[in-house]
């Protein structure tokens, strides 16, 4: 079969030919519709993986939409290795295949894996969002903020606030009803005043970013808020006051979605569909082909607002 194969860590993978799955006990084969493309593909690809590092050659890719033998749709987002989702088939665990609401396209269902199913278990599994309560989003222009903001609204928070850098991407939220922009600020007490102002105190942080912007996120934080820290794009350290959270008696919270129980996952990934299909929830996705692997790696590692999402050709 057709796959991304990656043979040496640090490097791009490959398109290139790998054998083919084979079932087992316990193990279902997939044929694999479509595939979201990651930050964290190519993490573990460098090697730098704080989870761990797979053994070389393997095909990468961490979850996707695919099709058992008697024609089920599901999604996956754990492999059996040395078999990952940026393939024409790969092999899962039986006991790991999540249903997909109806109404929704592959392509949507693939989009929707890590980065989308991080910010719906972030805001529900992590943070317990309470309706009518009050979320900022760090870096809401980016792929998982932009499902953050929306999945905010949709499970009933009583106001969103989308932050990020000035420009068009912000402006562009700004004009969408129910959505609070606020550009970051270089004075994080200038970002945390220009919140509170726009929006009051916050009760949930999501944070992909950390350093100075998850510093203002912080200081705009209400009484007993919860800060769900997930990475770190903007800075790996910030110079924080111990009084900053006593004062807020405040919850910093570390996630990723390996923490989520499996049951857990498998219930937001459902909701989270079916919102999509219900309309609550936009995904902005481009399709590439998997043969051109090489550019969807390089466009990732570049950085990308549109998500994208690997389809193996069909075979006649």
């Amino acid at each position: 079969m057709k796959a991304a194969v990656l043979h040496e860590l640090g490097s791009a993978p490959e398109y290139d030919e790998f054998p083919a799955p084979t079932g087992g006990p316990g193990n279902s084969v997939l044929r694999v519709a479509a595939a979201g493309v990651h930050h964290l593909v190519l993490l573990r690809a460098s090697g730098r993986f704080y989870g761990g590092v797979p053994e070389v050659p393997h095909v990468v890719g961490t979850d996707g939409v695919g099709f058992t033998e008697d024609g089920q749709r599901v999604f996956f987002d754990e492999t059996v290795g040395p078999y990952g989702a940026w393939a024409e088939q790969t092999l899962v665990r039986t006991d790991r295949l999540m249903p997909v609401a109806p109404g929704i396209d592959d392509l949507a269902a693939a989009a929707l894996g890590n980065t989308g199913l991080v910010a719906w278990t972030a805001l529900t599994w992590r943070a317990r969002l309470k309706p009518g309560e009050t979320v900022l989003v760090l870096g809401a222009t980016g792929a998982l903020g932009r499902i953050a903001h929306q999945a905010a609204r949709a499970l009933g928070a009583g106001a969103v606030v989308a932050a990020d850098l000035p420009g068009p991407a912000l402006d562009e939220l700004a004009a969408e009803p129910g959505l609070t922009a606020v550009p970051f600020q270089d004075d994080p007490d200038d970002f945390a005043q220009r919140v509170i102002d726009r929006a009051g105190p916050v009760d949930v942080i999501i944070d992909p970013l950390w350093g100075l912007p998850a510093l203002g996120a912080i200081r705009a934080a209400r009484q007993g808020a919860r800060l769900i820290q997930m990475g770190q794009v903007a800075a790996p350290s910030l110079d924080l006051l111990a009084t900053d959270l006593r004062a807020r008696a405040m919850d910093l919270r570390s996630y990723a979605l390996f923490h989520c129980p499996f049951e857990d996952r498998r219930d937001a990934y459902l909701e989270l569909t079916q919102s999509v299909a219900d309309g609550k929830v936009r995904v902005d996705l481009e399709a590439v082909s998997l043969r051109e692997v090489k550019d969807a790696w390089e466009r990732q590692a570049g950085g990308v607002r549109r998500k994208l999402v690997l389809v193996p050709e069909p075979r006649g």
